[in-house]
């Protein structure tokens, strides 16, 4: 769902009966509004929302039974340009997490330029729990932002963490109250538009070249670990517990 305010524009997140979650339709609807923001000239700044109670839930878990080998890896795949746009655009972009930001949800976040988040939000890299690994090429940026130490932490225990130990570890920028983060994403953004749009692109457009040189390489290796573990014993009973609301009973297979 797209919303244009002066030189802004608002793209939300929009299935909240799902918590938002990255069905492939929405990755593509999201493709298609921010190369939208990126042909626009009023375009200063885009925010980047969700609707409703949470940002994202993270992948559908429902569509990612019964993978055969290198269905995985394609569905991956089909997600790079969109990670990649959100890197190239040569427009800011802001995260405004509104609630839950777990597995795909939380690495979504990292890719783009600042995060802001709700007090009630927290963040989750959950795929550990259901016999994944990381991707939407978390494991590039969660190290770079916090430390491999850290980021091992998150991605091997797999618990969640509020959006005040987020901001204290170096993941979000600032934490403002539920009631007024929109406001204060718009505020920021509001000052980025008056800024020079030709600096501010330059500056992203070199510091992600430098920083992300090796990211397409890791994008790629993600994707063939990712359909790897599709294929494990782990994962089924991952997506069974889930859906069961119990512990998982993982036997290394």
């Amino acid at each position: 769902m797209e919303e244009k305010l002066g030189n802004i524009s608002i793209l939300r997140l929009n299935k909240p009966e799902m918590r938002n979650a990255l069905v492939m339709e929405m990755r593509m609807e999201l493709l298609s509004a921010l190369e939208k923001a990126e042909s626009d000239d009023e375009i200063k700044c885009i925010i980047l929302t969700g609707e409703d109670k949470a940002f994202s839930a993270g992948g559908d878990l429902s569509a990612l039974k019964g993978f055969k080998p290198l269905q995985g890896r394609k569905r991956l795949q089909k997600s790079f340009p969109l990670l990649l746009k959100i890197l190239e655009i040569e427009k800011p972009i802001i995260a405004a997490v509104n609630g839950a930001a777990a597995g795909a949800g939380f690495s979504l976040t990292l890719l783009c330029d600042l995060i802001i988040a709700s007090d009630k939000a927290f963040f989750v890299q959950s795929f550990v729990n259901v016999g994944l690994i990381p991707d939407f090429a978390a494991i590039h940026f969660l190290p770079m932002l916090i430390g491999p130490h850290r980021a091992r932490e998150l991605m091997f225990l797999g618990e969640r963490i509020s959006s005040f130990e987020a901001e204290r570890i170096g993941i979000v920028n600032r934490v403002v109250p539920a009631e007024s983060l929109l406001k204060e994403a718009i505020d920021i953004a509001e000052k980025l538009t008056k800024k020079s749009s030709i600096s501010i692109g330059m500056t992203k457009k070199i510091m992600n070249q430098h920083l992300h040189k090796d990211l397409k390489v890791l994008l790629e290796m993600e994707a063939q670990g990712q359909d790897i573990c599709f294929q494990t014993e782990d994962f089924k009973e991952g997506v069974r517990a889930f859906f069961e609301k119990r512990e998982p009973n993982f036997i290394g297979k």
